[in-house]
């Protein structure tokens, strides 16, 4: 593994070396593992997230390795340089047509995926659903037993190297039409309502006490979140921007219950 992430850093500063068959042969391989699960473009260690940026430079030279070529699904035809997956059924992958998940990207037995997309770099846990287009963009880290609800949009990373991806941990239920990008993170069994957007500068304002208190970047374990707005000073007046209220924390009786709209209700919230 040394040698494999030596080669592609070597080569991410210096593309000629793309040309020399073992650089080439070892971005190749990088791509198999990922696909296999054995590397990940982020991983969990002693608590927190650690991003292989290496990984994700061997992605972005696989990019320049591969050519535009005609490719086939089934019935479906595209025109582009990485294949789909392959051999979902030995690997207990659920795939509805049209759904797709590109080859480097890695699902564990159990997963469904409706007519959504997961790309290369992504990987996503055991029994998790990415429902009907749901997007998985590149990098993006989800956890075990997730739910991606309809129309949710989970944003890629894959420029800057060291940046770190999207990541939803274990447990999470992501309302529909969701958007959650440029690293943001959300903790194991959080609850997005409907339309919650989160991006890196998104204020996540928690409300459950006396004043409000404002983060970025992360929600929460266990946290149940809704849209809201603040007011925002501008020079033609003051408007209101998005922001993310955080309004309590999911409770026990909601643990197994598999509907938004009963954990929203705990908190007489209509949706």
């Amino acid at each position: 593994m040394q040698d494999l992430e030596r080669l592609v850093s070597e080569a991410y500063q210096d593309r000629e070396r793309l040309k020399d068959a073992d650089t080439a042969q070892a971005v190749e391989r990088v791509i198999a593992l990922l696909d296999r699960g054995e590397v990940r473009v982020a991983e969990k260690r002693d608590g927190e997230w650690h991003v292989n940026a290496w990984v994700k430079e061997a992605i972005l030279l696989y990019f320049a390795l591969r050519p535009l070529e005609p490719m086939e699904a089934g019935d479906l035809h595209f025109y582009d340089k990485i294949r789909t997956k392959s051999d979902l059924q030995a690997q207990g992958i659920r795939v509805v047509p049209p759904g797709v998940a590109r080859y480097g990207s890695f699902l564990e037995p159990g997963c469904v995926v409706m007519p959504g997309y997961v790309n290369i770099g992504a990987y996503v846990g055991a029994g998790t659903m990415v429902d009907t287009w749901a997007t998985v963009g590149s990098c993006a880290q989800i956890g075990r037993g997730v739910h991606l609800s309809g129309g949710v949009g989970i944003g890629g990373v894959l420029e800057p190297p060291s940046a770190s991806p999207v990541i939803v941990e274990d447990g999470a239920f992501i309302g529909s039409r969701c958007i959650v990008v440029e690293g943001v993170v959300v903790e194991e069994e959080a609850v997005l309502g409907a339309s919650v957007v989160l991006t890196a500068s998104t204020p996540i304002v928690d409300v459950t006490g006396p004043e409000p208190v404002i983060t970025k970047g992360r929600i929460p374990a266990r946290s149940v979140v809704i849209p809201g707005t603040l007011p925002k000073e501008f020079p033609a007046g003051t408007f209101h921007v998005p922001c993310a209220l955080l309004i309590g924390t999911r409770k026990a009786s909601t643990d197994k219950k598999t509907s938004l709209n009963d954990v929203l209700r705990t908190f007489n919230v209509q949706v």
